[in-house]
């Protein structure tokens, strides 16, 4: 097998849509990793996207016949101050590839060089930002969240200047597409309603297909985009993950998991975790992902208006309508999945206070998020739990009895609550080693790792601690 075979349908919408851009070549690449289970569920050859020529394109040095390199304009609520124009100010979108399930993907290379949209940014992506990256990303599959997937990674042999010198890399990200809220945000504030129209067409084939059978199509869209982020962001909370730059540009219309900047898995439990050191009013705390996630839905319901009826009074009511069932919708896919991390197999009255209690015990106790739902998975390590947990345990079992049932389901249990997580500290001493000592040893083997997160093999490695006082990471950083 040669070079992907590309099938581009965003490349024919209207021209306002994208500029033509190819990537910047670069000076020396070298391979870091190619994903090859990913690779072939895509259809792609990994031994010939390791090969010298498949790095050359994965460097963007080569464009591989029928890919149209594209850099897309969007806009966007950035912590809640809008911006009219962003874009991919670091990326290229090489086109689209067809798996052989007939399933459409982006390929797109991020830190490919600037753009028209690079705001006079160099374009370029440092290496720890494309590691992280990787790794989150690879780890957030594994554990069954919908997000957007790492392909591949180069060295670019070239140094990105940001507070220092650092080594340069390019990420070949794949996503069931880069379609944005703040694309329809774009279009909607300059009233270009037949560019809405386009856009708004182009999602109902490509991922709410059964949409354009509905008496009001565009209506279908909106439920069903809540519908998925509802259970999205319910996802997120399950596992203690704090996406960090939560803005209406970040948010996908797939409902996949994209931009891995400062996001963090919390250690400590604290509702209102903040990692991120841009997040200075912490708009995007843990327990407030919810919250912004409804925000963002309401801008993406104001784009969608002129589509959802001609008059705007039935417009607005039609949007408000539809944005009701968010909350409920996420309140049920969370309390299905907390149920499940402490072995109901299915939630009953009573069951959201038992774990909001559970909740707040963890965090009187700073208690490690997902060390403690691993440890309840197994009566051998009840007793590792703290002493204040013993009341709440005794209320848990007998939950569990008055359900059937003699004990927990502990099998649903360990196929739920994760013994690995990429935490921060194992995350950043990878990247030290990589960027300091251009040794990938200990990024290979914790992206080895992370690919089997519910192993019990690694139960009391370093893999599934919490970091010592002094490993712990306080603060992730935006990697542009």
């Amino acid at each position: 097998m040669n070079s992907p075979a590309f099938d581009n349908t965003y490349a024919q919408l209207p021209e306002r849509f994208y500029q033509a851009q190819l990537p910047t070549p670069v000076a020396a690449p070298g391979l870091i990793r190619v994903n090859t289970k990913l690779a072939k569920q895509l259809g792609l050859d990994p031994d010939w996207l390791a090969s010298e020529e498949g790095i050359q394109m994965l460097a963007g040095n080569q464009i591989p016949e029928g890919a149209t390199p594209i850099a897309t304009v969007y806009a966007g609520h950035q912590f809640g101050s809008w911006n009219p124009q962003l874009g991919d100010g670091r990326a290229v979108l090489l086109g689209e590839i067809v798996d052989p399930a007939g399933t459409r993907f982006d390929m797109q290379l991020k830190g490919s060089g600037p753009t028209p949209y690079s705001r006079g940014g160099d374009g370029r992506a440092p290496l720890g930002p494309v590691l992280r990256e990787y790794i989150v990303s690879e780890a957030m599959a594994a554990l069954g969240i919908a997000t957007t997937r790492s392909l591949a990674a180069v060295t670019t042999g070239e140094p990105v200047y940001r507070e220092s010198e650092l080594p340069g890399a390019v990420l070949t990200r794949i996503a069931a597409s880069h379609i944005r809220i703040g694309t329809f945000e774009f279009f909607a504030v300059r009233k270009d309603e037949d560019a809405l129209k386009a856009l708004a067409d182009h999602v109902i084939a490509r991922h709410y297909s059964a949409a354009a059978d509905s008496s009001n199509p565009y209506l279908a869209l909106f439920e069903a985009v809540i519908k998925r982020v509802a259970r999205l962001v319910s996802d997120w909370q399950c596992v203690g993950f704090i996406h960090g730059v939560l803005n209406t540009d970040n948010m996908l219309l797939s409902a996949e998991t994209i931009d891995y900047g400062p996001c963090a898995f919390m250690d400590t439990y604290d509702s209102a975790q903040v990692y991120s050191s841009i997040d200075r009013g912490s708009r995007y705390a843990y327990n407030k992902q919810p919250e912004i996630a409804h925000w963002n839905l309401m801008v993406l319901a104001q784009s969608l208006l002129p589509l959802l009826h001609e008059d705007p009074e039935q417009a607005v009511s039609l949007a408000s309508g539809a944005l009701e069932a968010f909350a409920p919708q996420f309140q049920q896919n969370h309390l299905a999945g907390m149920a499940c991390k402490i072995g109901l197999d299915q939630a009953m009255p009573g069951d959201e206070v038992l774990i909001r209690d559970l909740m707040g015990l963890m965090q009187a106790e700073a208690l490690d998020f997902t060390l403690t739902f691993r440890q309840l998975s197994d009566p051998l390590q009840h007793t590792h739990l703290n002493e204040p947990l013993e009341p709440w345990i005794t209320r848990w079992l007998a939950r569990c009895h008055d359900n059937d049932s003699q004990h927990p389901n502990y099998a649903l249990m360990q196929t739920t609550n994760p013994v690995c997580i990429p935490r921060n500290h194992l995350i950043e001493a990878a990247i030290t080693e990589a960027t300091d000592n251009n040794d990938f040893t200990a990024f290979d083997e914790l992206v080895d790792v992370l690919a089997r997160p519910y192993d019990a093999q690694y139960i009391g490695t370093k893999f599934s601690l919490p970091p010592a006082p002094e490993d712990v990471v306080l603060y992730t950083f935006c990697g542009t």
